[in-house]
């Protein structure tokens, strides 16, 4: 059936297992992992789509897609609900030749190409669900029309020292990018890609249909599809973006990210009016305060209770903090419970976990950051 025309449709990437966050991704997709108090994850590209007017979404999920579906239901936390539109998750699923996961980024959006075509775009928009970032979509598209480009890719600048731990374009002046080099020992550019792309839909879509066919490809987009598009000769623009962008792939930048949003010099700023975050988490009661309770310099959500004292943290909601308990340079996911007299130091709590009475968890002289996964428990 053909739905409504839409000039752009977004494909967000969501499968994403994220096993260098170790606990954290144990039981649920690295897009569903709760960030900065109120937030998960994949709350920022959602959000950018809706800032962008952008509101056809295809979610490709395939590791642990269970919470990450329920979360996103219908899209309405993001006013994605759109009528002739709306956020549509995407599994991998059974053909006559049988079922098999998504082989690569590119085969994910292969293997949905009838969904995209149902809505006749002029142009896709490939996102990845696991970035920190604000983002006008709509900005970057106006400059892939205004240079007749076949494929525009988000580029920021990085040091040149950083710039052999990634995907490098080379450009002219211009901006038209002539070699792409996928993390090169002695790059000749700082110009990083972030995984962002807008294609015209009839390129991407004869690309796809062509990789689709080859047995030894990788089916990937810097891999395949990108280096076969710049073989040929299409025309592909690097689209360079200057605002606040971070892959949190580690525990170490996971745990460095959060904080930066207790820093008012971070750069990264979740409270501004423009380029709102929007997240599906608005269901709990105000959070409470104890008359004993100390905080200083935290986060701290909806349905919170904190009778203890909270140091440079942040409290996502629905956290306990009990009395004589201690919560110092730590995240606690939701759900999270720590009791009378426990102390949590440089840590992060996952979610609907108990740190029981008197336990200790975490230490502040230790040079790795204490994790401990979903629905587990502390012992004294």
């Amino acid at each position: 059936m053909q739905m409504q025309k839409k000039e752009c449709v977004a494909m967000l990437l969501a499968g994403g297992q994220g096993s260098r966050l170790g606990a954290l991704t144990k039981k649920i997709a690295k897009p569903a992992v709760a960030f900065g108090g109120k937030y998960r994850i994949i709350d920022f590209s959602l959000s950018n789509c809706a800032n962008s007017d952008i509101t056809t979404v295809g979610v490709l999920t395939q590791y642990k897609p269970l919470l990450l579906n329920s979360y996103i239901g219908t899209g309405a936390a993001w006013d994605l609900d759109d009528a002739y539109g709306g956020v549509f998750v995407l599994p991998p699923y059974a053909t006559e030749s049988g079922g098999q996961w998504y082989r690569g980024t590119a085969d994910a959006i292969y293997r949905n190409i009838d969904f995209i075509d149902n809505y006749d775009p002029e142009y896709v928009l490939i996102l990845s669900g696991d970035h920190l970032y604000k983002m006008d979509y709509s900005k970057m598209l106006k400059f892939h029309k205004e240079n007749n480009a076949d494929l525009t890719i988000s580029v920021m600048e990085v040091p040149m020292e950083e710039a052999s731990r990634f995907g490098i374009l080379t450009a002219d002046e211009n901006n038209k990018i002539f070699k792409f080099s996928e993390k090169p020992k002695e790059p000749d550019s700082n110009l990083a890609s972030m995984g962002i792309y807008i294609f015209s839909w009839p390129v991407l879509k004869a690309a796809l249909l062509e990789d689709g066919e080859l047995e030894d490809s990788d089916h990937d987009f810097g891999k395949n599809i990108i280096p076969m598009l710049l073989g040929r000769g299409n025309s592909i623009y690097a689209y360079t973006f200057s605002g606040y962008w971070k892959d949190v792939g580690t525990i170490e930048s996971y745990y460095e990210t959060n904080m930066e949003l207790l820093d008012p010099d971070s750069g990264f700023n979740i409270f501004e009016e423009e380029m709102k975050v929007y997240s599906n988490s608005n269901m709990y009661p105000p959070s409470y305060n104890g008359p004993e309770a100390k905080v200083s310099n935290c986060l701290i959500c909806n349905g919170c209770s904190v009778l203890g004292t909270v140091e440079h943290s942040i409290l996502s909601f629905g956290v306990q903090v009990e009395e004589g308990a201690k919560v110092i340079d730590s995240i606690l996911l939701p759900g999270a419970v720590v009791k009378k007299g426990a102390r949590v130091e440089r840590a992060i709590i996952g979610e609907n976990t108990v740190i029981e009475e008197g336990a200790v968890f975490g230490d502040a002289s230790g040079e790795e950051i204490a994790v401990i996964g979903d629905n587990d428990v502390v012992e004294k």
